[in-house]
């Protein structure tokens, strides 16, 4: 439904989880002459009825793919009630049983490789559902998927170094562009690492707020171009015969591992091919009878070249969504200011998950970031960028509260537990990681210099970068009888 804000209006009361029906239906086209009034439409409990010919006709009930998930405006964060065929803990477990998979093309290929990514939010959530520490729940996530079948069960500490490099050099480039032409939609510059954001932008906002949105890829689309473009050639398999499986904290993280954009016409795959979440593994050790610590530990695996690497779930300063405001802000105080060590202190706003941070020099205001999650505050964050009133330089937007800790597709809190003291826990457990080398050490500087050409190439570019679309909505118009 499209509404109009007046200018002096703020979202305070909004759900941050718009969930869709118990089943997703999308309604099927049925060639009708033109009529004034057009198509009359009930929804019944057992489906929708076309009824303008004065008898129901029951509309055809059909599986939705991830495609169409993605031109839905009914759901924005949570895709838990939607059929995701090639996403699924069933089809995880079939390509273990069978070294098959079925690609979203519809094309069944061998599965010579089976890597599993591991990300630090829903590693964290199982250690606190299990009572581990955060390496304990490495070991054993780890043991599990080898168990299962996995070669490789790798960490994604070198796929967020990248990705927050990327960022951080991307602002630079908008800054400069907009002292050069502040009428451009160069700043403020808004992550994209969060796909619920990013969908929701995509469908929502369109051209006017994917401008604005940094085009660095997400740390997991980055791991997915690493293992099928890079680790593959050092294991000398093809890059379509490797089942890359990510484990995330986000159901959307789905829809992000299935956007076209990540789909190689050259190499035939995506480079993300089943995403599995937190809650999705509980489910896992569930259904075999099984609590994950009592799972054999084994040790995370160190497929690149470099001798002295020591694999491990790592954090990075800032947030537990990843730390872009913190990163992006301590280098560009840097270097535009000459600030190197510019303090981090935080404000908060009209709530604690909307909260700024400046730096000041000579007495001005000289960079003003903030972090928004959950989409009461990135409603109101797009309606001052829509009143030319937004004061930021960068926001870190995440759609879930508390944000990536907080993810749709984490653990819940068990019986007598709050979700604010859950969340707590986490950022406890965070804080606890070892926390990731500055820059991003030796590795990071070998792929730029060995796999990417350097980092300002047409290569790196191409790896590391993405591009956005406006979904444009039907014009087909309903007339709704109920």
């Amino acid at each position: 439904m499209a509404s109009r804000f007046s200018g002096a209006l703020q979202l305070t009361d909004l759900d941050d989880f718009i969930t869709p029906s118990q089943e997703c239906i999308k309604p099927v086209t049925i060639e009708k002459k033109k009529t004034k009034t057009g198509a009359k439409i009930k929804i019944g409990e057992d489906g929708y009825f076309d009824i303008s010919s004065g008898q129901e006709q029951k509309l055809q009930k059909v599986e939705i793919t991830l495609a169409d998930c993605l031109a839905c405006s009914g759901c924005i964060t949570s895709a838990e009630s939607v059929l995701v065929t090639r996403q699924s803990q069933e089809e995880l477990l079939k390509v273990f049983s069978e070294r098959k998979y079925t690609d979203n093309k519809g094309v069944t290929k061998s599965v010579s490789l089976v890597v599993i990514s591991l990300s630090p939010q829903p590693t964290l959530s199982l250690a606190a559902r299990y009572k581990l520490t955060p390496e304990d729940a490495t070991k054993k996530l780890a043991g599990y998927f080898k168990s299962l079948g996995a070669d490789l069960v790798l960490d994604m500490t070198v796929a967020e170094d990248l990705s927050l490099l990327e960022v951080q050099q991307e602002f630079l480039e908008r800054y400069h562009n907009h002292q050069n032409d502040p009428t451009a939609k160069h700043l403020p510059m808004l992550a994209s690492s969060c796909p619920g954001w990013v969908c929701y932008a995509e469908k929502t906002h369109g051209n006017f707020i994917l401008p604005y949105i940094s085009s660095t890829k997400s740390p997991q689309q980055i791991m997915g171009s690493l293992v099928k473009q890079y680790l593959s050639k050092s294991k000398e398999v093809n890059p379509s015969e490797i089942y890359h499986v990510t484990f995330m904290p986000c159901y959307d993280k789905k829809l992000e591992a299935s956007r076209e954009d990540f789909y190689s016409e050259i190499l035939s795959c995506h480079d993300v091919d089943c995403v599995i979440t937190a809650i999705e593994l509980e489910q896992m050790l569930n259904n075999s009878g099984k609590s994950l610590s009592e799972v054999a530990s084994s040790e995370l695996d160190w497929p690149w070249s470099e001798s002295d690497g020591h694999p491990a779930i790592r954090r990075h300063l800032g947030s537990g969504s990843g730390g872009y405001a913190d990163h992006v802000f301590s280098y560009a105080a840097e270097q535009l200011f000459g600030e190197s060590n510019a303090p981090l202190v935080y404000r908060n706003l009209r709530n604690p998950d909307f909260r700024e941070v400046t730096l000041e020099k000579d007495g001005k205001e000289v960079l003003k970031f903030a972090i928004a999650n959950g989409f009461r505050n990135i409603q109101n964050l797009v309606q001052k960028l829509k009143r030319g009133k937004s004061p930021y330089h960068y926001v870190e937007v995440m759609a879930c509260p508390s944000g990536c800790l907080n993810g749709g597709a984490q653990v819940r809190p068990s019986t007598g537990e709050s979700s604010r003291e859950l969340v707590t826990q986490l950022e406890g457990l965070y804080s606890q990681l070892p926390l990731a080398a500055a820059g991003g050490g030796g590795l990071v500087r070998r792929l730029y210099a060995d796999w990417l050409d350097g980092r300002d190439s047409d290569k790196a570019r191409a790896m590391l970068h993405t591009r956005y679309h406006a979904v444009e909505k039907s014009d087909i118009a309903l007339n709704i009888k109920w």
